[in-house]
């Protein structure tokens, strides 16, 4: 009867060591929501800007002239690129739902961590519209307002396009802080390791920035790959 009742115990400790199954719902959406994330917020853009004669060298008037040109194509891009990034932010919520159990600090340090820095990355789109508009306005109007029009979207362009390495640095120091948590179960180490790989490639890309230039960003492959890992384990649990 004793050694039933510590089986009892032990069992009632595995279940409530693990992620709380009434969370499945939220794991299943966060790992739809990877996937579409990868899909949506980084190939589907890539695709869409490989051929273009978009240029991160335009000035203020030959931006607002090629926005006018490609309007459609430049909100698509702008929409995918940075409105995927709420889809992120439900993957790091479920992230901590089902982390939360190992050690609730850092987890939530990690994943509230990360969702800011997607948030901050979605006031860039303001931005981006502020574009169309001026773009809008450029075509209608006279050459003196144009150069006015031009020198304001130059402030707008700087913001955009302004290389910003707090950004990327913060942004994987979470990635590794849930990964250190990842490595004490639920998620198979290999997915933990890679999330450690992705915070390397980020700070040695950021570090190399100033030759690589744009090129700094395959960080992202390694993160899309990790991203896709998580998105996987996360829907699994979800289907319980």
């Amino acid at each position: 009867m004793n050694k039933l009742n510590k089986t009892n115990v032990k069992s009632a400790e595995v279940i409530v060591a693990g992620p709380d199954p009434s969370w499945r719902s939220l794991y299943r959406a966060g790992g739809i929501s990877a996937i579409l994330y990868v899909i949506l917020g980084i190939i589907v853009p890539v695709l869409l800007l490989i051929g273009s004669s978009d240029s991160r060298d335009m000035n203020g008037a030959a931006l607002l002239q090629f926005i006018a040109s490609n309007r459609t194509w430049w909100m698509v891009v702008q929409t995918l690129t940075l409105g995927a990034s709420f889809l992120a932010i439900v993957v790091f919520v479920a992230l901590y739902a089902v982390l939360k159990h190992l050690n609730k600090s850092y987890a939530a340090i990690g994943t509230i961590t990360a969702i800011v820095c997607e948030i901050l990355f979605i006031a860039f789109y303001p931005l981006t519209l502020g574009l169309v508009y001026m773009s809008d306005q450029y075509v209608l109007a006279t050459d003196t307002q144009r150069i006015a029009l031009a020198t304001a979207s130059e402030s707008l362009l700087a913001q955009n396009t302004v290389f910003n390495p707090f950004y990327d640095i913060v942004f994987v120091v979470s990635i590794l802080i849930i990964s250190v948590v990842m490595l004490k179960g639920v998620f198979h180490k290999s997915v933990a390791y890679l999330g450690i790989a992705t915070t390397a490639a980020a700070i040695i890309c950021v570090a190399l920035w100033p030759i690589l230039e744009i090129a700094y960003f395959w960080w992202w492959f390694v993160f899309m790959i990790w991203f896709i890992a998580v998105g996987w384990k996360l829907y699994k649990l979800g289907k319980g």
